[in-house]
């Protein structure tokens, strides 16, 4: 195996797929977070494997010193959300647009072979087609997605500007272990185990039935692993990184109360701004192209991930 970088490595995603990496049999693998929104924590049982660096992707200098003797980079690094990016532009529109214009050249300037880009489903906006299919017309509906959509164009024009290769990976929404439930920002799944752990009333904005194509982080994992080795041809595109499904939130919290046998009603609250009503990926050009091959369901992904968080409460 190659020498990797995952920027954003001590997040959710970042740490499951720096494990992932390990577990492959990498040659060396380099973590960059700033710990804005990742924890040291989670790479805790993998720390003496890893060169990890405290260092912001707003930083080049210090970024492009990471950066020597790397193959590929995992670009995992940014400010995550769409509501913080609608109370909070400034940072995010610095950390996911200025950090990945950085990135880009420090890696080009380090002789980086290919990098991954975290992209985001956020980006197709309240498109009615579904599923989602790369080939259609973007409409964002926050800055978060409108930062993410910048940064696909940026991994573009790199790609064919400046011969790095480039592969932008649509998340949908990704959940499971390590996913943070302490922020009014967190991912919903993790807001809603938190809840049904603590027998307490979550509250889903709007009605209910806003779909969401939940994708288990482990297969969001082997989706990154197969497009860093995928032929030079997949360099400047765009995929999907969805698992194909949706699931409505209350779909979802009924699941919860079904696996804790308990019967919590939730609160219904105004939709967010921002949000999109429904989200379903398209993942053939995935398979085709990447071999994308999700493993996991949504019903045993939730279980595992409500599995894990109650063992960590045990331990604390």
């Amino acid at each position: 195996m190659s020498n990797f970088l995952v920027t954003g490595g001590a997040g959710f995603i970042g740490s499951a797929l720096v494990r992932g990496l390990l577990a492959k049999g990498a040659s060396r693998v380099a973590v960059v977070d700033s710990l804005l929104t990742g924890y040291e924590r989670n790479l805790d049982e993998v720390c003496g494997a890893i060169d990890f660096h405290r260092v912001d992707i707003r930083d080049y200098d210090a970024l492009r010193k990471t950066m020597a003797g790397i193959d590929v980079v995992f670009h995992e690094a940014a400010i995550p959300s769409v509501p913080r990016s609608i109370a909070e532009p400034v940072p995010s529109h610095d950390v996911n647009i200025n950090g990945t214009f950085n990135l880009l050249r420090a890696a080009k300037d380090a002789g980086v072979r290919r990098v991954i880009y975290a992209a985001s489903s956020s980006a197709y906006g309240d498109t009615p087609v579904l599923p989602k299919v790369e080939t259609m017309a973007t409409a964002p509906k926050s800055p978060y997605a409108a930062q993410k959509l910048m940064g696909e164009y940026y991994m573009s024009v790199w790609a064919s500007c400046f011969g790095l290769e480039t592969v932008s990976l649509r998340y949908f929404n990704v959940f499971g272990p390590r996913q943070d439930p302490t922020s009014q920002y967190s991912g919903v799944l993790s807001l809603f185990i938190s809840a049904i752990l603590d027998r307490r009333t979550p509250t889903i904005f709007g009605d209910g039935e806003t779909s969401r194509d939940f994708t288990y982080v482990e297969d969001v994992v082997g989706l990154n692993l197969r497009a860093a080795e995928a032929p030079a041809s997949v360099s400047g595109k765009v995929f999907n990184a969805g698992n194909g499904g949706r699931i409505t939130l209350n779909q979802a919290w009924d699941l919860l109360q079904k696996f804790e046998g308990v019967a919590i009603p939730p609160i219904y609250g105004p939709p967010r701004p921002g949000d999109v009503r429904d989200s379903q990926a398209d993942t053939t050009a995935a398979v085709r192209e990447l071999g994308h091959s999700p493993q996991v369901s949504f019903e045993a992904g939730l279980r595992a991930t409500l599995d894990w968080y109650r063992s960590t409460r045990n331990r604390a």
